[in-house]
């Protein structure tokens, strides 16, 4: 089988937004340009870091469209299903593949309540598979918002039997699953793109396909970096402080994100819908302004 999904780093997307709490397309589109800056492969749109739990099913469906439309030679996938019932799932799934983009991404912890069994999840997953397009490339993401549901070693193998899937953002943060994961997956359509920094260097050695995390609305040129010469260079070094670096996600997330990039120069205001921009006090700004120090003398070593 072949998949035509590139390696490497696949940003989650920030929504920017207005002060009058629209979606501002304007930032977007010069956000879009940001990444490709950054030597991305690939965009994530309508993920938890857009903040998809927020934005109405019209807003999930035109940021989506807008970004496939001006990403140019950059494949885009997007998710956005946040309805509990499976019904309602397979509507908003069918509109996000109508956008065009390459791949339709499901979000593991809407097919099954938080105490039911992985049997339980395959059987909804069965029937929603039903009610999708067959040519519609799918793939999934181990959202951590409301609960996390991690892919199992058998339930990873069951999707990557099916041929329908095509991308799997982990967010298992365990490199025993993801190992599990590679394997059931390996010559299926499948790939494993791994959202964790600490787990990332040695997953990449194990056969994953990249990194697909929050860093890359910061650092994607140095995880480009990583995931390219990881096989050629001793990058120790490097995968160390990109994983202390990560510890920001710790704090104002995406606010601070948005924060990075006001001072990377783009035009997009710190407003959220999912957190209080006021939270990114004038500390943690100036912890933003020292990541982006680090960063910056970090290209300098790594980036020649």
């Amino acid at each position: 089988m072949e998949n035509h999904f590139p390696g490497g780093v696949w940003p989650v997307m920030l929504t920017p937004f207005t002060e009058d709490n629209k979606v501002d397309y304007a930032a977007l589109e010069e956000l879009i340009e940001w990444y490709r800056g950054e030597g991305v492969s690939g965009l994530f749109a309508v993920c938890q870091s857009s903040e998809m739990f927020y934005l109405s099913l019209e807003e999930r469906v035109q940021i989506a469209r807008f970004v496939k439309q001006k990403a140019g030679n950059l494949p885009v996938i997007a998710s956005g299903h946040i309805s509990d019932r499976l019904e309602d799932q397979a509507q908003e799934l069918c509109l996000m593949g109508e956008t065009g983009v390459d791949a339709v991404i499901l979000i593991t912890n809407r097919l099954a309540a938080k105490e039911d069994s992985d049997q339980v999840w395959l059987k909804n997953l069965e029937r929603l598979l039903e009610k999708l397009p067959e040519d519609i490339k799918l793939g999934f993401y181990e959202c951590p918002y409301p609960y996390k549901r991690v892919l199992s070693k058998e339930m990873a193998g069951w999707c990557a039997d099916t041929g329908r899937f095509y991308f799997l953002k982990d967010t298992s943060c365990d490199i025993e699953n993801i190992k599990d994961k590679l394997e059931v997956c390996r010559g299926t359509n499948l790939k494993v793109y791994n959202a964790n920094t600490a787990t990332l260097l040695e997953s990449l050695r194990a056969g994953a396909a990249g990194y697909s995390g929050v860093m890359a609305n910061m650092q994607g040129s140095l995880y480009r970096k990583l995931c390219e010469d990881y096989a050629s260079e001793d990058l120790t070094g490097l995968s160390d402080r990109l994983t202390i670096c990560a510890l920001i996600e710790r704090q104002v997330y995406p606010v601070n994100a948005k924060f990075y990039l006001q001072e990377e120069g783009l035009h997009m205001q710190t407003c959220c819908r999912v957190r209080d921009a006021g939270e990114l006090n004038r500390t943690a700004m100036e912890e933003v302004r020292m990541l982006r120090r680090i960063t910056q003398r970090m290209k300098e070593e790594y980036i020649r």
